[in-house]
């Protein structure tokens, strides 16, 4: 196959740091054109990287000169500009959480099985080594049945990273929908539903917004999770960790019990019942922090789900089912009754 021409929309911090970098190194890929509505954004970043730049995503569509986009912008323009691209016969790969409803998310999905192109969501967690190493040792019988688990992810909030800090879009609710829960906690969800192997059948939750006083979307959640087969456990996502970043998951099995991302030399801890600690050094989780591991293997999962033409490890439909108990979550909170999320 030809280099696939790609072009970003949205030119923000996860743009600089993963997308625009990631492309340039994938030898597969020909970065042809940035979008972003500020102009001075925009231009900068196609200055850097020898590209044009756009202000109006449908220009960039309409130019004929892209095979594929990464959709990096505020979480409400993820199903617009998603659609419009698949609908343009562009291969889509859009950031989390990929929608801001049930209905925009389906749409989306629609969209990219009429026009025959990929449509990835940039679930990275799924990506990490000491979550695919947990997911062979539970899928494996290793860790025996799962009892329970609890996982977290939390930092000091976007307005450290973000490119416009604390003006920006993630605390503004009409453009971000939702806060720590739609950054950080689909992140989360999507990590359970791929390391468990079963759907999250009901929710009930607390969401607050208690750190970020000048926000009007939530910086703290606390969920209690039962899946299909009635395994229990809590998810917390908050920006109100002013300290070390944390985005450590437990699984508490019969055999033993498997701590990801919580010390910070072993990446996977495998304590078992007999006593026995296997230690696993996989490398760092990826993240904007020196030191970080620099590829989120997004990126070149999704281009090489193009170039191959399978279906990406991330479809739309995961990401569907993953935004779903997201807004079960909301809607618990809100209601204060435990919900069910939409059966796929």
């Amino acid at each position: 196959m030809e280099t696939l021409r790609v072009g970003v929309i949205g030119c923000g911090s996860i743009a600089q740091h993963r997308h625009l970098p990631e492309y340039i190194a994938n030898k597969n890929v020909e970065l042809v054109a940035v979008c972003d509505l500020n102009e001075e954004r925009a231009k900068a970043v196609a200055e850097k990287y020898g590209v044009v730049a756009y202000t109006n995503y449908e220009e960039l569509l309409k130019s004929g000169g892209v095979d594929a986009v990464s959709v990096c912008t505020p979480n409400y323009l993820h199903a617009p500009i998603s659609i419009a691209a698949l609908n343009a016969g562009i291969h889509v790969l859009c950031e989390k959480p990929m929608a801001t409803s049930r209905m925009e998310a389906e749409d989306m999905i629609a969209a990219a099985e009429a026009s025959g192109k990929k449509l990835m969501i940039a679930h990275n967690q799924r990506f990490v080594p000491s979550h695919r190493k947990a997911r062979q040792l539970i899928e494996t019988g290793e860790i025996g049945r799962i009892y329970s688990f609890r996982t977290a992810f939390g930092h000091g909030g976007p307005e450290g990273w973000s490119v416009e800090g604390k003006e920006g879009w993630f605390f503004q609710k009409e453009k971000a929908f939702v806060g720590a829960m739609g950054d950080l906690g689909v992140h989360k969800t999507d990590l359970l539903r791929y390391l468990l192997g079963e759907e999250i059948a009901e929710v009930g939750s607390f969401v607050e917004t208690s750190a970020k006083d000048f926000a009007d979307v939530d910086d703290n959640a606390v969920c209690v999770l039962k899946t299909e087969s009635g395994i229990i456990g809590t998810l917390a996502a908050s920006w109100a960790y002013v300290s070390k970043e944390d985005n450590s998951t437990i699984i508490y099995g019969e055999k033993a019990i498997l701590r990801l991302e919580d010390d910070p030399i072993h990446s996977l801890v495998v304590q078992y019942a007999n006593g026995e600690v296997v230690k696993y050094e996989l490398g760092k989780i990826q993240s904007n922090d020196e030191g970080g591991q620099n590829n989120s293997h997004v990126i070149e999962k999704f281009v090489e789900s193009i170039i191959q033409d399978v279906e990406p490890p991330v479809p739309g439909v995961e990401g569907m089912k993953s935004l779903s108990v997201i807004l079960a979550a909301l809607e618990s909170n809100e209601t204060k009754q435990i919900v069910r999320v939409i059966e796929q």
